[in-house]
């Protein structure tokens, strides 16, 4: 099987459509999404409406729990906290509902899809540490798992100690097991703004990470012409 990996699409719905356009001339079998399909852009009830058709697996994130009012936006900063209570106003009461019950975790096959860590999900904590990797590694049934919300592409590797790629193609070995961030399709924090998202070839044991361009002046003018944060719009172009 071929995996099409997608996640934090923050409701950027340009660079969903190129991305699936991208994944669907891979061929890919089915596409699993990591969870933040809305928040900070423009046009979270398309989003999730295409994702919904789209992916045959979603889990939930903080801002898919947010705009649904299960998450406490308090910790939020200002941008983040404004840009919730727009998409929440912006979705209908059947997404909301169907948000609010999206799991933290599930499992397709031999992959795990979280979009936080494996260990505490409903705390929405980053996987940025060898350390954190191997909280999830001890929770980890599968060969290979993918979490989001860091926006960052990483793969960790279970080994002693835990070791970590940032290579854009990966085998996990017959006996090994990874855990791996594909980055984000709407909001990259890497510094680069290019749209991010995962290929995992089930038969091969082989992730590969893919980059590509989308028209970021467009998404950024949309999210402007809502009354988003500006903010949310200038760092689509520097990808942080």
């Amino acid at each position: 099987m071929l995996y099409g990996i997608i996640g934090d699409i923050h409701s950027n719905l340009t660079a969903l459509e190129v991305v699936l356009d991208e994944l669907h001339e891979a061929g890919v079998d089915d596409i699993l999404c990591l969870g933040d399909v809305v928040g900070y852009a423009a046009h979270p009830s398309e989003c999730l409406q295409i994702v919904r058709e789209e992916a045959t697996a979603i889990v939930a994130g903080n801002h898919d729990w947010a705009a649904a009012g299960k998450v406490d936006t308090s910790c939020f900063n200002a941008d983040a906290r404004d840009s919730a209570k727009w998409t929440s106003n912006h979705l209908s009461d059947e997404q909301l509902y169907f948000l609010a019950n999206l799991p933290l975790t599930t499992t397709v096959d031999d992959i795990t899809l979280a979009h936080s860590t494996l260990y505490s999900p409903e705390y929405f904590d980053y996987v940025q540490t060898k350390h954190q990797a191997r909280m999830c590694f001890e929770r980890q049934q599968t060969s290979v798992a993918f979490v989001g919300h860091s926006h960052v592409p990483v793969i960790f590797v279970d080994d002693e100690p835990v070791k970590y790629f940032l290579r854009p193609q990966y085998t996990v070995p017959d006996d090994g097991r990874a855990l791996i961030n594909v980055g984000s399709v709407g909001q990259p924090r890497d510094m680069d703004p290019r749209a991010a998202y995962g290929l995992y070839d089930s038969e091969s044991r082989t992730v590969y990470l893919r980059r590509i361009e989308y028209d970021i002046d467009s998404e950024a003018e949309a999210i402007k012409e809502a009354g988003l944060p500006s903010t949310n719009a200038r760092r689509l172009k520097v990808g942080r």
